[in-house]
C-alpha cells in the first residue's frame, strides 16, 4: 500500500466519553434544583468523596463545611418505615434522642444501607439533600450556618456541589433543628 493514505471508514467512531454530569443521578440533583430556581455547579472528582474528610479534601474545604446526607427511619402509623434525611456537618454526630424529641417520631433509627438506597433511591456516600425518588422530611445541624459555603453530595459518591447554608435549606425544605451529640465537655484540672 505503499502511496496510498489510511482513510477511517465512513461508520469508524471514537466511542463517547461520556460526560460525568449527564449522569442520571447527578442529572436528578440538578432537575430538583432547578424545580426550585436554583442553578447548581456540580464538581466531579476521580476519587471517591464517600467520606466527609474525603470530600474535604477533594474540595479544600473544613471538615464542618461537608454536609452529611444521612437517612433515618421510623415506623410509620401504618407500619411502612417513614424517612427522615438529616443534613449534618462533617465532624457531628446525630443524637437519636435529640431527633426523636425535633421530629416526634418514636423507636427512629439509622437506616440500613439498604432501607437509605431504597427509600432516596441514592447509595450510600452519595445521597444528596435533594432529588429522592420520594418526599422526605428534613431536618438541617443549625451548626451548618456557620459557613458562608458548604459543599453536599450531588447523587454520586464522586461529585459534589457548594451551596450557601440558607440556600440548601430552602431547596431541601429543612426544618433547622439541634439534632447532633453535645461535644463532650472540656475537663479542667
Amino acid at each position: 500500500m505503499v502511496g496510498q493514505r489510511w482513510e477511517p471508514a465512513a461508520d469508524a467512531r471514537l466511542p463517547a466519553v461520556p460526560d460525568p454530569v449527564a449522569h442520571p443521578a447527578i442529572q436528578r440533583v440538578l432537575d430538583a434544583a432547578n424545580r426550585k430556581g436554583v442553578e447548581l455547579e456540580i464538581h466531579v472528582f476521580d476519587e471517591s468523596t464517600h467520606t466527609a474528610a474525603e470530600a474535604a479534601a477533594a474540595v479544600g474545604a473544613e471538615l464542618g463545611q461537608i454536609v452529611k446526607s444521612l437517612v433515618f427511619v421510623h415506623p410509620g402509623e401504618d407500619g411502612a418505615l417513614e424517612p427522615i434525611l438529616c443534613l449534618v456537618s462533617g465532624p457531628n454526630r446525630v443524637d437519636l434522642a435529640r431527633l426523636a424529641a425535633v421530629t416526634g417520631a418514636r423507636d427512629v433509627r439509622r437506616a440500613t444501607a439498604r432501607e437509605a438506597n431504597e427509600l432516596s433511591g441514592f447509595t450510600i456516600g452519595g445521597i444528596p439533600p435533594i432529588g429522592h425518588s420520594r418526599p422526605m422530611r428534613v431536618i438541617m445541624d443549625p451548626d451548618l450556618g456557620r459557613f458562608q459555603v458548604v459543599w453536599a453530595a450531588a447523587g454520586t459518591a464522586t461529585a459534589v456541589f457548594p451551596v450557601p447554608p440558607a440556600t440548601l435549606r430552602s431547596i431541601s425544605n429543612a426544618t433547622v433543628a439541634p439534632i447532633t451529640e453535645e461535644p463532650p465537655a472540656a475537663t479542667t484540672t
